[in-house]
């Protein structure tokens, strides 16, 4: 499977409600980062369906390398900084400020 784009070095923090049905952008080409506008037609990959369980705050990863798709897991901060990023400060998954939501099980 190819590799996808770095949307960018961070993550994106975004609110998100409950019991809503929403499409993590994989492949890194959407230009509704980092959601999903259908950009990955003709490549192998495809977006992460998730729903939360609960409203609120969720730290989305922007590098696409995350092990925990489609929420941010720290990965970027051992991937080599793009100079158009090299702005973005790092962060540990899981410290203050970065809540992780998670989908409910199925």
């Amino acid at each position: 499977m190819p590799d996808p784009l770095r949307a960018q070095q961070g993550p994106s923090r975004v609110e998100l409600k409950a019991r809503r049905t929403y499409f993590w952008c994989s492949c890194g080409r959407s230009k509704r980062q980092p959601f999903c506008d259908g950009s990955h037609a003709g490549t192998e990959l495809t977006p992460a369906r998730f729903t939360p369980g609960e409203d609120g705050e969720a730290v989305l990863c922007g590098c696409k390398r995350t092990g925990t798709r489609p929420f941010c897991d720290g990965t970027h901060n051992r991937l080599a900084v793009t100079d158009a990023s090299a702005s973005i400060p790092q962060h540990e998954a899981g410290e203050a400020g970065c809540l992780h939501l998670s989908a409910p099980k199925s």
